[in-house]
């Protein structure tokens, strides 16, 4: 009895052996789920304050077409560049895991030459959250080419609130009537494209009883809607609300957040999140409203939300904005601060968010950045810490993989410090080297009038402060250590500053800019060059087979790949 019961048991372990070795074969084998997008961009008419002007569309769409993802789904989009200029396109908060290859910056990526086309091969690798792509290239981005990226959660992953019953994307942000190529020309010429003329809300700008203001969404009594939300305008943040209704942030950027009620949210440029809106009125016409915030020239612009089988008109009276002065500011720097982290809620993977204690990592750097502008030969130049950034003819990942680094740039000519002396500035490549898996506080200063927003490429940070004023390492003991969003943008009010901590866990070359597009096309702007020494697959992929090369590397023979 005693030697059956051991052959049952040495074979069971021969068959749990093999299962195993089934089950791992079969898993190298499983990919996660593969989305195959075709796009055409080219000039189309487009009038989103109402004057008719050459925009850019994709496959005939203003805004573009809208991704509508899962976590962890590869992306292949096939972009065919029917434009008469070099185009790009970046995915702005897609993390782009070991893979800056496809991030879609002039500093990773040759851009598609007229008449070409190129594929974008990623994937959303444990992302869930809302975000948009747009142009990178030119003052591409004043005339369109943009569009909303969901991700959704896998449905193994609970959501911390009910399904909607519908969810809707909503980009807005300022826009210019001029041309994108005549608002290049006066960056080029060396003068400032100036204020923006409008607000459009998905290419519309509506007007109190305008026949303009038409009807974007339609609800129906007492159902709850999820709205995605994001300011896609090249300088101006805005304030939206809904008339008479609340708002339930969710998400702000990839995070599940604390989940408070608003009546009135500010979004700066480059921002995204998602509110949950109840139609719990009288069933009739209202309008969403987005106006300029902290600008010298009050915008404003509306459409109408509407109740399914709802008659009455939306009524003139519009919810007032927040205000616009110093008390503004503050404001927006408290409801800066009532954004939290839901510490209890999954994002892209079971466990919670809150089992990252980022609040008790040691810093190992900090970096203090301060913005500022420049005359140079009469011409006007952005910059940071006294080095304003200047694209070259060869990306700097492909320099720096072809090992012709020196050729192209000179590593930390911006220092971590801000210098004293604040009127010399270098124009040059910008790129800072920055050691892989290291945990950094960077420090944004700014001493200019005006609000800046900045944006990190490949990875997220926790915005851990906001103040007016000067920073001192006194100030850290202000931090929020323990429920700030983890996020990839961060706004600066006029002379403050913001705190973020994060891992540059993410190998790759990664673009952090201003989100202002003049800002960044004039060199406010650098890259972090995060290197693995073990230059291993496992931490960053190799150059793609298919990937364009350009500049000084186009002809010779590629690098040993990483294993």
């Amino acid at each position: 009895m005693r030697v059956q019961n051991k052959g049952i048991t040495m074979l069971s372990k021969k068959i749990i052996s093999l299962a195993l070795v089934m089950c791992l074969w079969a898993g190298t084998l499983a990919e996660d789920p593969y989305i195959f997008l075709e796009w055409k961009v080219e000039y189309g008419n487009i009038s989103p304050l109402g004057v008719p002007q050459q925009g850019i569309l994709i496959n005939g769409q203003f805004p573009g077409p809208m991704i509508n993802c899962t976590s962890n789904n590869n992306i292949v989009v096939n972009v065919f560049n029917h434009l008469d200029e070099p185009f790009l396109l970046t995915w702005s908060g897609v993390q782009q895991r070991k893979n800056s290859w496809q991030d879609g910056t002039l500093g990773t990526m040759c851009p598609i030459m007229p008449g070409r086309n190129y594929t974008y091969k990623f994937q959303v690798k444990d992302q869930i959250g809302s975000y948009f792509y747009y142009p990178t290239t030119a003052l591409h981005k004043a005339a369109g080419g943009m569009g909303m990226l969901r991700i959704q959660s896998r449905d193994l992953i609970p959501v911390p609130f009910d399904t909607p019953a519908e969810e809707f994307d909503v980009l807005l942000g300022d826009w210019y009537n001029k041309n994108h190529k005549a608002l290049k020309a006066t960056l080029d010429s060396g003068r400032s494209i100036g204020l923006p003329d409008g607000i459009q809300i998905n290419g519309n700008s509506g007007k109190v009883s305008d026949d303009n203001a038409k009807r974007m969404f339609t609800m129906e009594a007492g159902k709850t809607y999820r709205y995605r939300v994001c300011n896609v305008g090249l300088r101006t943040s805005v304030n939206f609300r809904f008339q008479g209704h609340s708002m339930k942030l969710v998400e702000v950027e990839g995070s599940h957040t604390v989940q408070n009620a608003y009546d009135s949210l500010d979004l700066h440029v480059g921002q995204c999140l998602s509110v949950l809106v109840t139609a719990d009125q009288e069933p009739k016409d209202y309008y969403l409203v987005a106006s300029s915030r902290f600008s010298k020239k009050k915008l404003q612009a509306v459409v109408t939300i509407g109740y399914a089988n709802g008659k009455a008109p939306a009524s003139p009276e519009l919810p007032l904005p927040p205000p616009d002065n110093t008390a503004g500011v503050a404001w927006s720097i408290n409801q800066f601060r009532s954004f939290r982290w839901n510490l209890t809620a999954s994002a892209a993977r079971p466990n919670p968010q809150g089992s990252y204690h980022y609040g008790k990592i040691n810093i190992t750097r900090t970096l203090k950045l301060a913005n500022s502008r420049y005359q140079v030969g009469g011409k006007l130049r952005f910059g940071i810490n006294g080095v304003s950034h200047v694209e070259g003819q060869t990306p700097l990942k492909l320099a720096e993989y072809f090992g012709l680094a020196e050729k192209v740039f000179q590593y930390n000519l911006v220092k971590d410090e801000v210098p004293t002396d604040k009127t010399k500035v270098t124009e040059a490549p910008s790129v800072v080297n920055a050691t892989f898996r290291n945990f950094v506080e960077i420090i944004f200063e700014n001493e200019e009038n005006s609000i800046q927003t900045w944006h990190l490429d490949g990875h997220s940070f926790f915005g851990v402060a906001v103040e007016a004023g000067k920073w001192t390492p006194e100030k850290r003991k202000n931090y929020n250590l323990l429920d700030a969003v983890s996020r990839h943008t961060v706004q600066v009010y006029p002379k403050s500053w913001a705190a973020v901590m994060t891992t540059l866990d993410n190998a790759g070359m990664w673009s952090l800019r201003s989100m202002m597009q003049e800002r960044a096309y004039l060199g406010q702007q650098l890259y972090f060059s995060v290197l693995s020494p073990e230059r291993s697959l496992r931490d960053e992929y190799n150059l793609p087979e298919t990937q364009q090369v350009c500049g000084i590397v186009q002809n010779l023979p590629k690098p040993a790949p990483y294993v």
